[in-house]
């Protein structure tokens, strides 16, 4: 089933309390227990997006893809330059509480926690 997922930079060096401005929405299809369902990712990659805000800079919008390299990403334009690897996205689980990785573009990894998970009205 498609889900909107909303995670949120958790705690760090600079956002000892997170942040609610830093993070990433995005749609993709999950398993009962909460992981990619990476069948339904294949058959529904087309809506599978992901929203990127980060306060001071510009809103992006992209897709939830999978690279050359056999690695997920989000990916803002075509081209891997401006890739974000998410390591191991399939065995994450995207249960509100548990905490996901995301390497930015420009190399620095952030943790993020995952705060809202709901169903996608239409696509799901």
């Amino acid at each position: 089933m498609l889900r909107r997922i909303r995670i949120e930079l958790a705690r760090t060096k600079d956002f000892p309390e997170g942040s609610h401005a830093h993070g990433y929405e995005l749609v993709a299809p999950l398993t009962e227990d909460g992981r990619l369902d990476v069948d339904d990712w294949k058959a529904n990659r087309q809506v599978c997006t992901v929203h990127r805000f980060w306060r001071g800079e510009p809103d992006q919008t992209g897709q939830l893809v999978r690279t050359r390299a056999d690695r997920w990403a989000f990916s803002y334009e075509p081209g891997p330059d401006d890739d974000e690897p998410i390591h191991r996205l399939e065995e994450h689980r995207f249960v509100e509480g548990e905490y996901v990785s995301v390497r930015e573009a420009d190399g620095d990894v952030h943790p993020f926690v995952v705060v809202q998970v709901r169903p996608v009205p239409g696509l799901s």
